[in-house]
């Protein structure tokens, strides 16, 4: 089974669940439902605006970060902020996560980097002292003559 096969008979069965039998994927139906639409395809729908939106330094999801997202909904009367919502506090949670994954990941390439250079110095070292535990010529040479 080729990997553009599989790849499309998940996408059908995801969309089309009916195709699903006991025994398995029925191919006859996938070919059918394939070759029926050629312009079938599984990645998501583009945004709409996108494309300007990345061009505009905005996210391509207007729902991913910004004031409508960020900021609260309401306040009370008096001025007083409104209690965060729940999307926000599990926005900011997931935020702080990921902040924490980057720190972790930062530090451990910082270390892998300091034992890469500590070993690179090492066997540099030990290539100098096999140079200099060479066997040295005794006496001197003697130039040869053209002839």
């Amino acid at each position: 089974m080729t990997v553009e096969y599989a790849y499309l008979s998940i996408c059908l069965l995801h969309l089309y669940p009916a195709l699903l039998t006991p025994k398995g994927t029925r191919r006859s139906h996938l070919a059918k439902i394939a070759s029926s639409a050629r312009s079938f395809h599984c990645s998501a729908v583009d945004q709409a605006g996108g494309a300007w939106r990345v061009r505009q330094g905005f996210p391509v999801n207007p729902s991913e970060y910004g004031p409508l997202t960020d900021l609260p909904d309401w306040s009370f009367a008096d001025g007083r902020p409104a209690p965060p919502m729940q999307g926000y506090l599990r926005r900011r949670e997931k935020n702080a996560e990921l902040a924490r994954r980057v720190v972790m990941i930062s530090a451990e390439i910082d270390s892998g980097m300091e034992k890469w250079e500590a070993k690179q110095r090492e066997e540099e070292q030990k290539a100098q002292e096999k140079r200099r535990k060479r066997l040295q010529p005794k006496g001197y040479s003697i130039p040869e003559t053209p002839k």
